[in-house]
């Protein structure tokens, strides 16, 4: 039987507790938009007493469906005073499923200034003190850890949730035990470090229940064939997300020196065709699996010339927001950026948006990759630049005068230009996480992007099919592939747990999840003026397609009905 375990710091105590029948055929980010809306008061302060930091598994987690595994941390978020949920991927959704954990709860503040590690494992949970570990690097403190938890599933931060910035993530290790799979969005790792938590750790493996075994072995049969045959999959074991660069930049909405263009003159460069090359000359991996079992693989390992890893994985959102919006096409230079922000638990999107917004007031010039480095190593130091980069792409602008800052409801914008591909611009404004693209990716729809002619209707199309996916723990590259056979979805939910759902049934909770999620919003004091993009974007034009993002306020507020 699942159960909740909470961990009050309050008292520094521990509890396990059933399962509420109104949470029990949720989970993931669904489960976290029901805990939040019905424990947390929305005005809270994020980082004070009263916010919770939830970390929720999917509905299929734990079993040995391929690419099922993907963790979801959510709370009220420091950065954009909204709800927010941030999946990654990585070993430890599986390992606390394994571990009969649906959710572990993290609530109130520690009375002193101590840190601690939360270990789950056979035996029930307990608080060991961290104070040695307090300052670590994610890499250094994951070899260090795991030494005297050998094999464990860690959940951790770096110094950066340490130090409370906004920009600050939570960090899951893969196979390798890299801390390289973050749930990087919304300031969940200042959360977590206001709670005093440095990780969490699962030791040891369980064996998830199955209310009937061999329907369940029949339709992950039936899955597992579709998402292996399918185009997508192909695709993204060949190039992973870093295919997207080239896709971006043909539609003109590649970043470019914070946003001030929408094509890279060195897009060739910074493409998954030279990625590939690099690696495979360097002795690297352009196709690896970040948790057992996924057939699609769609991460690589970098390394540098003498076949050592850098990072793990280059995705195209840091090629995107830390390469050539910063300027930079030395793929070494983005990874080692990459790899800093790892270390120091830092999502890479909001720390590549707020250094090009330092930039372009004069702090460095663009495509100064070491200056970049150095940027980001003084948010590891916390000087005065580097907590200020750290609170975020927002804060940055204002202290540095700059009025070209790309965010929305507080949170820098992922890789794709609003004025270039409309439809994400709608999902950056309508998401009740801020601009987050995987609220609603609207980028390989075969549409016109530039028109704002239905790109509401579409980012509502795609909005209210993520949930499903956030639910049940499914990886969102699986869309492809079981986009299109969602009965199978269906059957592993029924045979799992003796349910008697159907595919309706995924719809009404997906619309449910947004419209959790919009209220605690709504409660939180948004209106429906939040759901506006900048005028740098509305007005600016971006020069190399002469256009603004122009979807007319009405269609947007019309479909902040979510019918």
């Amino acid at each position: 039987m699942e159960k909740f375990l909470r961990v009050d710091m309050n008292e520094l105590q521990v509890s396990y507790e059933e399962v509420p029948e109104k949470y029990q055929k949720v989970g993931g980010r669904s489960l976290i938009a029901k805990l939040l809306l019905d424990e947390v008061v929305p005005t809270c302060d994020a980082l004070g007493p009263h916010n919770k930091l939830i970390v929720a598994t999917g509905l299929l987690a734990g079993t040995s469906v391929s690419s099922a595994g993907r963790i979801s941390v959510g709370a009220k978020s420091p950065l954009t005073g909204g709800i927010k949920e941030s999946n990654a991927g990585g070993i430890t959704a599986n390992r606390l499923a394994q571990m009969g954990v649906k959710a572990l709860v993290i609530e109130g503040l520690p009375k002193g200034d101590d840190w601690y590690i939360v270990v789950i494992n056979d035996q029930g949970c307990k608080l060991v003190p961290a104070e040695a570990y307090v300052g670590m690097g994610t890499y250094e403190f994951c070899t260090k850890i795991r030494e005297d938890y050998s094999d464990a599933a860690v959940t951790c931060i770096g110094p950066a949730g340490e130090k409370l910035y906004n920009a600050a993530g939570v960090a899951t290790i893969d196979r390798e035990g890299w801390p390289s799979r973050y749930s990087g969005r919304g300031g969940m790792g200042a959360v977590m470090g206001s709670k005093k938590i440095k990780a969490i750790v699962v030791e040891g493996k369980g064996r998830v229940s199955f209310a009937n075994e061999e329907k369940f072995k029949d339709a992950l049969k039936e899955y597992t064939a579709i998402v292996k045959d399918a185009p997508s999959t192909a695709a993204y074991k060949d190039y992973g997300t870093p295919s997207m660069v080239r896709i971006v930049d043909a539609l003109g909405g590649l970043p470019v020196n914070n946003f001030s263009n929408g094509s890279f003159d060195r897009v060739d460069d910074i493409s998954a065709e030279t990625l590939n090359d690099v690696i495979t000359r360097r002795g690297g991996k352009t196709s690896h699996a970040c948790m057992a079992g996924c057939v699609i693989a769609c991460s690589n390992v970098y390394v540098d010339e003498e076949g050592e890893t850098i990072v793990s994985p280059l995705e195209y959102e840091t090629i995107g927001l830390m390469g050539s919006n910063l300027g930079i096409s030395d793929f070494d230079v983005i990874a080692k950026l990459n790899y800093l922000c790892n270390d120091i638990g830092l999502d890479t999107i909001e720390t590549g948006a707020a250094i090009a917004v330092a930039m372009e007031s004069g702090v460095a010039a663009f495509g100064d990759g070491e200056a970049a480095l150095k940027m980001v190593e003084e948010m590891r130091q916390g000087t005065v630049l580097g907590r200020v980069l750290g609170a975020g792409t927002a804060v940055t602008g204002k202290v540095f005068g700059v009025r070209n800052v790309p965010v929305v409801k507080g949170q820098a914008m992922a890789a794709y230009d609003p004025r270039a591909l409309k439809g994400m611009g709608v999902t950056y404004a309508t998401s009740a996480m801020g601009a987050d693209h995987t609220a609603g990716p609207t980028g390989k729809a075969k549409v016109d992007h530039s028109s704002p002619d239905g790109a509401a209707d579409l980012s509502l199309t795609l909005q209210k099919k993520i949930p499903v996916y956030d639910c049940t723990g499914l990886c969102m590259f699986t869309i492809g592939s079981i986009g299109a056979h969602p009965q199978v979805i269906i059957d592993l939910l029924n045979s799992r747990f003796g349910w008697d759902l159907n595919v309706d049934w995924l719809n009404e909770m997906s619309l449910e999840t947004l419209k959790d999620e919009y209220r605690f919003n709504e409660l939180a004091g948004f209106t429906k003026l939040s759901h506006r993009l900048p005028e740098a974007f509305t007005e600016r034009e971006l020069p190399n397609l002469g256009t603004v993002f122009d979807v007319p306020d009405e269609d947007i507020d019309q479909m902040m009905k979510y019918s």
